[in-house]
């Protein structure tokens, strides 16, 4: 990469974090049952219908050949008291699943309590993104929680008040 390449790509990550986005923790089962999952802020609904969504996944992230496989996952859309697990599924090699944060639901999944919004996903479909993969999912069920989700622009959490 030439620097002139490099200089692109910092201002492109810079613009890019300008952008406010949603934060999602995703979390899915492997075929022996471990638990596996990611934090992403690429993530948007697709399709009221059928209702879809996408969520973005790096393809260097060490859940990625499980989610490739993966024929349901969880989406949860974070609030502000859920920021350090966010943080933690964001880590490579954290214990992301630390604690008595989650529990497996109706569908032997890893579910995250109290979430702003989670949504039971089945696999739609998978596309090659530049360095990650795009997960569609066809969401089975929408559940909507009391707080409000929290926001991540400038390299940072914010928390959503209305005006």
């Amino acid at each position: 990469m030439s620097a002139s390449d490099t200089d692109q790509a910092i201002t492109f990550k810079d613009a890019m974090a300008g952008f406010p986005s949603g934060v999602t923790v995703v979390t899915t089962v492997d075929e022996n049952g471990k638990w596996w999952g990611f934090t992403a802020s690429s993530f948007c609904s697709l399709s009221v219908d059928p209702p879809l969504i996408l969520v973005c996944l790096s393809v260097n992230a060490e859940c990625h050949p499980v989610f490739e496989a993966a024929d349901r996952w969880v989406v949860h859309v974070i609030h502000s008291d859920q920021v350090d697990v966010a943080l933690r599924f964001a880590t490579r090699g954290a214990d992301k699943f630390a604690g008595d944060v989650f529990e497996l639901d109706h569908r032997d999944l890893p579910r995250m309590q109290g979430a702003a919004v989670t949504l039971d996903c089945t696999a739609h479909a998978r596309h090659e993104g530049g360095d990650h993969t795009i997960l569609v999912g066809k969401v089975d069920q929408c559940y909507r929680g009391d707080n409000p989700p929290t926001v991540y622009t400038e390299r940072a959490f914010h928390t959503l008040t209305r005006i």
